[in-house]
């Protein structure tokens, strides 16, 4: 019965497939679904799809001013886009420009509700192990401003490319996402 060997070469084949997806999948690159106003006016605020190198997980090879998907430390399971502005031993000046849920307050001026003066000297060296993750629409982000540095094992990949499936240009869907700060310029002499 020769047809008894068929469908098992088609189920094992189908099987090497799903395999190799996942680890594709898991380990390589992803495309997925983002929204919301923390990022603009560099992603839209929705119908904007993303695509994640994971080579980049756990923080590996990731620098200041790349985009990054990440785990919300404070919403376990829910993912989020962000900028990277602090890395292990950088300093970072803890809410310049405030936090989202401190916009408008005292904390604006300079002050906090006690009234006793806030600013420069509220900088902190990013901790080993962590990095300090901000979005570009500051009044509407909730980053590292308000949960502090995220440990870099939350780190989920590093966002390559992004795009929308319904676009104008079909040829065109996804475009090259580049590190969005520039290095100083080195001082001449």
């Amino acid at each position: 019965m020769p047809f008894l060997g068929h469908p098992f070469r088609v189920l094992f084949a189908t099987a090497q497939t799903f395999a190799l997806a996942h680890v594709v999948w898991a380990y390589g690159m992803s495309i997925g679904f983002g929204w919301g106003p923390s990022m603009l006016p560099t992603f839209l605020a929705t119908n904007e799809w993303f695509v994640t190198d994971k080579r980049y997980r756990r923080g590996r090879g990731v620098q200041v001013g790349d985009c990054v998907v990440y785990s919300i430390p404070v919403d376990p399971g829910e993912e989020g886009l962000k900028r990277v502005m602090g890395m292990p031993g950088d300093y970072v000046l803890l809410n310049s420009p405030p936090s989202s849920n401190r916009v408008g307050t005292a904390l604006d001026l300079g002050v906090d509700r006690a009234g006793r003066g806030v600013g420069s000297e509220n900088m902190i060296q990013v901790p080993q192990g962590h990095c300090y993750i901000v979005g570009d629409n500051l009044p509407w982000s909730r980053d590292s401003r308000d949960f502090g540095p995220i440990p870099l094992a939350l780190i989920k990949g590093k966002v390559i490319a992004r795009g929308s499936l319904f676009g104008w240009n079909p040829l065109g869907w996804f475009t090259k996402v580049e590190n969005g700060l520039q290095k100083p310029n080195q001082l001449s002499r």
